[in-house]
């Protein structure tokens, strides 16, 4: 068995085939790892080259400035963009990692950041996306403002995200890009991914490797 590699390059050339509709099927069937690589065979992706982290500056659960790059340097940091209303993808991943989290050491628990930047600004709020984020893990981090901002720092990372539209139902929905990834706190790079599907089993076993910034 061996963690499937691919390419910043290709991933970001990819993102758009990636979107997924939450409470329905994903936009495409593609996705990152069948677009640029090989079967996988394990949840992580190791990418070749690192993404950068952000130089991304947003508002946190409390009102206040929250910058990224400087609130996560050198600690294992776990960012996934979606939203609170969605009925399915978003809440399930964050559970399945707060759940994978609480099986680490205590100390590990503290020093990992786990953050979560809404593509729904307008009905995510400080207050609202606090209260979503407490029932499961209350030191998680939720980040929300401008959605160009937001928008433009995902990109980044290769992980596309459209403005959030009401369907013909009255329903709103947020597409985006359902991938997590996993910054190392020796580098402060973004190394790692795991897609949607993604078990709690998987962050069990992989997360005790990231947060000492080792391949899983």
């Amino acid at each position: 068995m061996r963690t499937t590699r691919v390419t910043v390059a290709a991933l970001a050339a990819a993102a758009a085939l990636t979107l997924t509709a939450c409470g329905g099927e994903p936009a495409t069937s593609n996705s990152v790892a069948e677009v640029n690589a090989p079967k996988k065979t394990k949840a992580a992706t190791v990418l070749d080259r690192p993404f950068d982290k952000p130089e991304l500056t947003l508002t946190d659960t409390t009102g206040k400035p929250w910058n990224l790059r400087e609130q996560t340097k050198g600690r294992p940091t776990l960012i996934y963009f979606g939203y609170t209303n969605c009925p399915d993808v978003c809440p399930l991943t964050m559970s399945n990692i707060a759940v994978a989290k609480k099986a680490l050491p205590k100390a590990d628990q503290d020093n990992l950041q786990v953050v979560f930047v809404t593509t729904d600004p307008e009905r995510d709020t400080p207050d609202s996306l606090g209260k979503w984020l407490k029932a499961q893990d209350p030191d998680f981090v939720g980040l929300t403002g401008d959605f160009a901002t937001i928008q433009a720092g995902a990109r980044s990372l290769g992980i596309g995200i459209e403005a959030a539209k009401k369907e013909a139902d009255g329903s709103v929905v947020s597409m985006h890009g359902a991938q997590v990834i996993a910054f190392s706190p020796k580098t402060d790079e973004g190394y790692v991914l795991y897609g949607e599907n993604t078990s709690v089993d998987d962050y069990t076993k992989d997360l005790p490797k990231i947060v000492k910034g080792e391949n899983p």
